[in-house]
């Protein structure tokens, strides 16, 4: 079996790789697609690795085979990937802090004693079967191949605290950003704005639902117009680009929230006296809760997120190498690929 891994700065290699059956606990999943991250987008273009198994870590596939001892998880099962619940035993757990739990942390990071060898970027995939959940029927292989990321957005703006009426600031329209501005809206936000440099990102954010799509260097000024010169109530980081946190903290109001939903690869340096004067809430949003995951697939099946006009197209394994230097040089007009690794769906 051929599997895609990155191995260095600009380096990916496709290689060929033998599973064995699955071992207790575990699930063999045929992969049906899997999607491109922007966390393997930032690996590729800085060379920063991270677990093999991260290396196409959202999949949609379909159950074939089960190691022993596993009973809640049915061969020929459609199920996406996600994390277990809450061990109940860490010392986050045990101190009643399950939201953060320490084993669910380290499986979406792919550092659990079961996380594979390599990712999604192949025909077929052994992973613990608790980490399978099962797909909503009513998403479409589509739909299902984004629940991943979606459910990265949607517990981003869980955390967000936003409350009905927020003016919300989304930084970056790329995958996550477009989702993120999305579940803002399903949260009750009265007012999106997307900002983005890209004019065609820009226009696919007010068709998915944003109320403004703004270009950075008008953005400041036109938040201070709509909120009487307050700022908005809460602000996004989805964009992954360090100097653009302290552009999210200027942009909240007083007392409001900036999330930080990317992955900055690099140190970002802010102002901690504008924080502290201003007294500006930053939360971190790191991956998803297992009950991320079916609050986001009813979210995508009954139409309040479209993640349909996000994908651009779906390739076969060996154009991976050349689509992920596409994405990393920002060439092209892809927004969302798809990875059919088997060719069975192109």
């Amino acid at each position: 079996m051929r599997t895609a891994l990155i191995t260095g700065e600009r380096q990916i290699e496709i290689v060929d790789v033998v599973d064995g059956p699955p071992g207790p606990g575990t699930v063999a999943v045929d992969v049906t697609l899997c999607g491109i991250c922007g966390t393997e987008v930032g690996s590729f273009r800085s060379g920063v690795l991270h677990s093999p198994s991260v290396c196409g870590h959202e999949w949609v596939g379909v159950v074939s085979a089960l190691g022993s001892g596993v009973d809640r998880v049915l061969e020929g099962q459609r199920v996406v990937i996600g994390v277990c619940p809450p061990c109940g035993a860490c010392p986050e757990c045990s101190a009643g802090h399950a939201e953060h739990c320490r084993v669910v942390n380290l499986m979406a990071r792919g550092k659990d004693p079961l996380a594979p060898a390599h990712g999604g970027f192949a025909a077929q995939i052994t992973v613990a079967a608790d980490r399978v959940v099962p797909a909503n029927p009513a998403l479409t292989d589509v739909q299902a191949a984004v629940v991943e990321p979606a459910a990265v957005a949607f517990h981003g703006v869980r955390r967000s605290g936003i409350r009905p009426g927020d003016v919300v600031a989304v930084l970056g329209a790329g995958p996550i950003g477009l989702l993120a501005m999305q579940f803002a809206r399903a949260a009750g936000a009265g007012h999106t704005l997307m900002i983005e440099p890209a004019a065609g990102r820009r226009l696919l954010a007010t068709e998915l639902g944003a109320d403004e799509g703004l270009a950075p260097d008008v953005a400041g000024e036109r938040i201070l117009e709509l909120t009487n010169g307050v700022g908005a109530d809460v602000v996004i980081e989805a964009s992954g680009v360090p100097a653009l946190l302290q552009t999210a903290i200027d942009l909240a109001r007083a007392g409001g929230t900036v999330t930080l939903l990317s992955y900055l690869s690099r140190p970002s340096e802010v102002n901690g006296a504008r924080i502290m004067a201003r007294e500006v809430r930053i939360v971190g949003a790191n991956a998803y809760a297992r009950s991320d995951f079916r609050r986001t697939m009813d979210l995508i099946a009954d139409g309040r997120v479209r993640v349909e006009p996000m994908h651009t197209r779906t390739v076969r394994l060996d154009e991976l190498p050349q689509v992920l230097a596409d994405l990393a040089d920002a060439a092209g007009d892809d927004v969302k690929v798809l990875v059919d690794p088997s060719g069975k769906v192109l």
